[in-house]
């Protein structure tokens, strides 16, 4: 049988437009000094762990006629130098420099006539630093066959899974009339797959992707859940037509902080976290010259992993059917930083419920980067949602605090890269490694022209929550 994209992955597909490009980034910083991470050995360690992920050297082949969603196939001319580019910043480069690089980066579509990813070396970062940053296409991650490519490359050691070189032979392309006799032959053994091909290949995206969330197990609860637009005018700031540019800003702030808070208020650093960004939004409608009610707030879609109270969450359940988009309310317009913290709090224990998020310790042993898979995850399962539902998109997902290495560089920061919906201005990816916790805010060029405002309000934020008297 033909290894066909799933009808969701296909509704998500075809509604990509230029301006929303529907790729997963992340920017990974490693220390150089002492024989760190150099261009070749980047290049070898990418094409020994080609060899964990078949997809990354697939191609999606369309159906003659669109009868069916298009088949993964082998690249008969997959070139890793294709994949794999150098680039370097004019030495010696900051993070700006870099962020304003990786905006560029992340807003050029992927080649839909190649595998659906990229990774570049970027050069010239000051401190003796370089920078890994990789991205790959919603549709290619789905955590079960294939993770991101973040998550592979990074190991507890240094060079831990060296491996020997092997030789990958692709399989010859399919032909057209394969193509077709396939299609019809997925039709005859499963007619009720037709409707929904039929369905996700007319031009009525939006409504495809509605329909076939609603059958998406654990989706359609979440998705029928999503009622209405944002409540109040500041929030719908963030909810303008997106445009091909894009701009992005990092933050890393001290994991201690978070967890002091944590202690001194009883809460969760899931819940300072999101009170934290709360702050931050707050404190930059207010540098726009907004007036923010007191009533006001921002509705955040956060899609989190949850299990069974019965049972342990394992790396071979890292897939969609157990990542639930949650609805919480911020509320920007609490002026009271504490009272902001309560606010949060209580609303993420009423919108969770019974359901329990898969803890830090457990992600931590699904082993390499998992946050970088859950939130390709995460990004697919907020293309399942309505876009009018929600203002803002942030996936918050813990990582390890064991230094990670990528052969022999080690991994000192970073950063993830969630994309925009067509309405969305700012999605905000946020993991922890190694004692610290890293913001990375996407944001469309013209809507978020000063996400480093943002970004310093972050830490603003942070800090307001830290000198309050306890």
């Amino acid at each position: 049988m033909p290894d066909r994209l799933p009808a969701l992955d296909a509704a998500l597909l075809y509604g990509e437009q230029p301006s929303t490009p529907m790729h997963v980034g992340s920017v990974a910083v490693f220390e150089r000094r002492s024989g760190g991470l150099d261009f070749d050995t980047a290049m070898r360690v990418i094409g020994q762990r080609l060899d964990y992920l078949p997809r990354y050297r697939k191609r999606l082949l369309p159906v003659p006629g669109h009868l069916a969603p298009p088949v993964w196939a082998d690249d008969v001319d997959f070139d890793l130098g294709y994949h794999v580019r150098r680039s370097a910043l004019p030495a010696p480069g900051t993070d700006h420099q870099l962020f304003d690089l990786v905006a560029r980066l992340m807003q050029r579509p992927l080649d839909r006539e190649r595998p659906l990813w990229e990774a570049y070396y970027i050069e010239g970062l000051e401190g003796d630093r370089v920078a890994l940053v990789t991205k790959a296409h919603q549709v290619l991650v789905d955590g079960a066959r294939t993770v991101d490519l973040a998550q592979i490359l990074l190991d507890e050691g240094v060079a831990d899974r060296t491996q020997a070189e092997t030789e990958w032979t692709p399989r010859r392309l399919p032909g057209c009339p394969r193509l077709v006799a396939d299609a019809v032959t997925d039709a005859a053994s499963r007619p009720g797959e037709l409707v929904e091909n039929v369905r996700f290949l007319a031009r009525d995206v939006v409504s495809s992707v509605g329909r076939t969330a609603q059958g998406a197990g654990a989706l359609a609860a979440a998705a029928r859940s999503v009622t209405g637009p944002a409540r109040t005018a500041p929030a719908r700031r963030l909810n303008s037509k997106v445009s091909g540019g894009r701009v992005f800003a990092g933050v890393r702030t001290e994991l201690d902080a978070f967890k002091r808070i944590r202690s001194a208020r009883d809460c969760t650093v899931n819940d300072v976290v999101f009170t934290v960004l709360t702050g931050a939004l707050r404190k930059w409608l207010e540098s726009r010259g907004h007036h923010v009610q007191s009533t006001a707030s921002v509705r955040a879609l956060v899609p989190t992993a949850v299990q069974h109270e019965d049972a342990e969450f394992s790396p071979a359940e890292l897939t969609t059917s157990r990542l639930v988009p949650y609805l919480i309310d911020l509320p920007v317009g609490e002026p009271d930083p504490m009272l902001r913290l309560q606010h949060v709090a209580h609303e993420m224990a009423e919108q969770f419920g019974s359901d329990r998020p898969v803890t830090a310790r457990t992600m931590v042993r699904m082993g390499g980067f998992a946050p970088a898979t859950m939130n390709a995850l995460a990004a697919r399962v907020a293309g399942s949602v309505p876009r009018r539902g929600f203002n803002v998109l942030i996936a918050n997902t813990p990582g390890p605090q064991e230094p990670l290495y990528s052969g022999p560089g080690r991994l000192s920061a970073i950063y993830p890269v969630l994309p925009l919906g067509r309405d969305q201005s700012l999605a905000v990816g946020v993991t922890s490694y190694q004692g610290d916790v890293y913001f990375g805010l996407n944001g469309d060029r013209k809507a978020m022209h000063d996400v480093d405002v943002l970004a310093d309000m972050i830490e603003e934020s942070l800090e307001e929550l830290r000198g309050n008297k306890w």
